[in-house]
C-alpha cells in the first residue's frame, strides 16, 4: 500500500492526495503533525533521495530557523529534520519500496502505483 505522509493543509499534499483518490490508489496517510518521523523513516527516505532533495529550504521553517547561513553537514541535516519536521518537503511518498519527494502530476503519472 502507498503511504504519503505530510501535513493536511500543504497545498503539495493536497493535489497528491486528490490525485491518488481520482486514480483510486489506495493510500495511508500519516500526518506530521500527529506522528512525527523517526530517524527510522529519515534513513529509509535517504536510501532514496538527497538529503538536498528532502529538506525544504523554500519553506518558511527553515527560513525562520536561520538555516541558510549555518552550512549543515549530513548529520546536523538529519538532526534538524528530525527536530522540525516541518523542514521536510511534501509529501513524501513511499510506494513499492521507492520514495517520490514532492508533488508532480506528470511524474505521478508514470508511477507503477
Amino acid at each position: 500500500m502507498v503511504k504519503i505522509y505530510g501535513i493536511k493543509n500543504c497545498g503539495s499534499v493536497k493535489k497528491a492526495l486528490n490525485f491518488l483518490e481520482s486514480q483510486g490508489i489506495p493510500y495511508e496517510f500519516v500526518d506530521f503533525k500527529t506522528t512525527p518521523p523517526t530517524s527510522k523513516n529519515l534513513e529509509f527516505w535517504l536510501q532514496f533521495v538527497g538529503i538536498e532533495v528532502l529538506l525544504n529550504k523554500k519553506g518558511t521553517t527553515y527560513k525562520r530557523l536561520n538555516l541558510k547561513d549555518k552550512n549543515l553537514t549530513l548529520a546536523e541535516a538529519k538532526e534538524w529534520l528530525i527536530k522540525e519536521p516541518m523542514l521536510i518537503k511534501r509529501p513524501v511518498i513511499e510506494v513499492k519500496n521507492r520514495v517520490i519527494v514532492g508533488f508532480c502530476e506528470e511524474s505521478y503519472q508514470q508511477v507503477q502505483w
